[in-house]
């Protein structure tokens, strides 16, 4: 689990997380009490369509200087274009949005991007590169949730249809980074004349969280973070994909009741189904599995001060042949697969799945009598109180422990809420650590944080210099522009990372999406889940 006080701190904070899908499509103008969605023409023979969705809300914001939430994501990848996007949920190249064309230096420290002509606000007006400035610049100095991804990074206006976004440090991720709905392009006229700043004096969330100041497909008609969230087709959308649906109603609905909800046809999208979950549901709907894009993983301590046993690479060795990884994906449902690396298995670096490490019983005994501990015990910590695709974690520990108990590991289980759990994980004060990793960003370069000396290295005590050829390799990636180089890099990190890290790749669990008959264009993507807008009808 990624876990720096940003978007993963808010996931984290709740005990049902990440979206999952459902619908059951009918349309309406209007929807009875949020409940039911039917078509009707309106004044001169147009037809309105409503699409209801059901979500487990993780939503503070409608701002995209201050938004970072799964659900929040969602909403601002509907009300705010972006310079660059990805077609469709392949997230392994960033294609032009706002920005017709970029081109990033050869020394990834200075990023340029030619603005496109034509686009506008949904009041007509045309987005400049001042907007894409004041945004840009807005984001990076509220200080906010989101302001991380441009840390370092300088953005200046170089002429009408031009804008640089420069750095001290390479940043080949940053064209991975832009299409972020955080990073959306704000009517920066708009946005100033609502109290809207570029820095930490901005009072323009309250006006932000009533309308919206965006050149997206949607507007923002109405906004309740622990109700609903309705948004409106934009009129003067400049885009050549006009929305399908007039207006989009995403609802605040616990799981169980998402589930009735799609059964009964008052809803069309429902987010948050576990696996068990969806096999209950019945009917004429279409169902995709697909791996969602966390990856669950152990992690063993190397600080002597913390554990005796974690620090024998032998009785980490052990671990990592002793997990029946196959098992958990029993446990993780259809749709779920093994996580080869920490990288997931659609982005950029990812390693593929016959490189997965492979139980062995035996190799991990051999392992334990390897390593001079006799008859070695650790305490598995992980959340009680938190759920990721809709599953618990006190299953998968209880799994490890009796694989564990076969090779000759003595497990002690040791859940705690979630506040206690992350504190300690976050502190480095686990011996044996059950998380989950979601990526901030879909490039390699997030899962650098897994090196020694860096984010989770030192959640895993693993301090700078611990393997200096790992680091040595991270530095490179991390400065390397080309896909194809970088791809070389990460398979050679994560390669070593199984070999002798601390941290064990467990499963991607399941992103289970199901949808009526009548619902077309529905794509899981790791970074905004669904974007409403290329949701279409039959």
């Amino acid at each position: 689990m990624a876990t720096r006080s940003r978007r993963r701190t808010a996931w984290q904070a709740r005990a049902a997380l990440l979206p999952v899908l459902l619908t059951g499509a009918l349309s309406l103008a209007a929807c009875s009490g949020g409940s039911t969605s039917t078509t009707s023409p309106q004044g001169g023979g147009s037809t309105s369509k409503t699409l209801v969705m059901d979500a487990s809300f993780t939503l503070k914001t409608a701002d995209p200087g201050r938004n970072y939430e799964p659900t929040g994501l969602i909403v601002g990848k509907a009300l705010y274009d972006t310079l660059l996007t990805f077609e469709g949920s392949d997230v392994t190249k960033p294609v032009p949005s706002l920005a017709e064309s970029f081109e990033q230096s050869p020394d990834g420290k200075t990023l340029t991007l030619k603005l496109r002509q034509g686009a506008t606000f949904s009041d007509g007006s045309p987005i400049t590169a001042d907007d894409v400035v004041f945004s840009l610049n807005r984001v990076r100095d509220l200080k906010g949730n989101p302001s991380f991804l441009l840390d370092g990074v300088e953005v200046a206006k170089t002429d009408a249809t031009t804008v640089t976004m420069t750095s001290k440090t390479p940043r080949p991720e940053l064209p991975f980074i832009l299409p972020n709905p955080a990073l959306g392009i704000l009517n920066s006229k708009v946005v100033k004349e609502h109290g809207g700043t570029a820095d930490s004096s901005d009072k323009a969330e309250q006006y932000l969280n009533g309308a919206s100041a965006g050149s997206g497909p949607y507007e923002l008609e109405s906004f309740n973070t622990s109700s609903q969230v309705v948004l409106k087709a934009n009129a003067k959308y400049w885009g050549p994909d006009k929305p399908t649906y007039t207006k989009v109603v995403i609802r605040n609905v616990e799981s169980a009741t998402q589930k009735l909800n799609v059964q009964r046809g008052d809803s069309q999208i429902a987010l948050d189904l576990s696996g068990d979950q969806i096999k209950g549901v019945s009917g004429n709907f279409q169902t995709l599995k697909t791996a969602s894009a966390n990856v669950v993983f152990l992690l063993a301590n190397q600080d002597p001060g913390v554990s005796k046993a974690t620090v024998n690479p032998k009785i980490v060795e052990a671990v990592r042949k002793g997990v029946d990884y196959q098992g958990l994906l029993e446990l993780a449902g259809e749709g779920s697969v093994q996580a080869p690396g920490v990288i997931p298995t659609m982005l950029l670096g990812a390693l593929p799945a016959d490189q997965a490490v492979k139980r062995d019983v035996e190799g991990a005994k051999a392992a334990v009598a390897a390593s001079g501990v006799s008859n070695p015990s650790v305490k598995l910590e992980y959340p009680s109180d938190l759920t990721l695709q809709g599953l618990s974690f006190q299953p998968f520990a209880e799994r490890i422990q009796a694989n564990l108990k076969e090779v000759g590991i003595t497990v002690e289980l040791a859940p705690a809420p979630v506040a206690t759990a992350l504190d300690n994980y976050r502190n480095g004060k686990e011996e044996l650590g059950l998380w989950y990793w979601g990526p901030d960003y879909p490039d390699p370069t997030d899962y650098l944080a897994f090196l020694p000396g860096k984010t989770v290295g030192l959640r895993a005590g693993w301090k700078a210099g611990a393997d200096k050829d790992l680091e040595s390799l991270g530095d490179k990636a991390a400065s390397t522009i080309g896909d194809d180089t970088r791809k070389q890099l990460y398979t050679d990190i994560q390669n070593k990372l199984n070999a002798s890290g601390p941290f064990i790749p467990l499963i991607q669990p399941s992103q289970n999406i199901v949808t009526a008959a009548s619902v077309t264009g529905l794509q899981f993507h790791p970074v905004w889940t669904v974007d409403v807008a290329a949701l279409g009808a039959k």
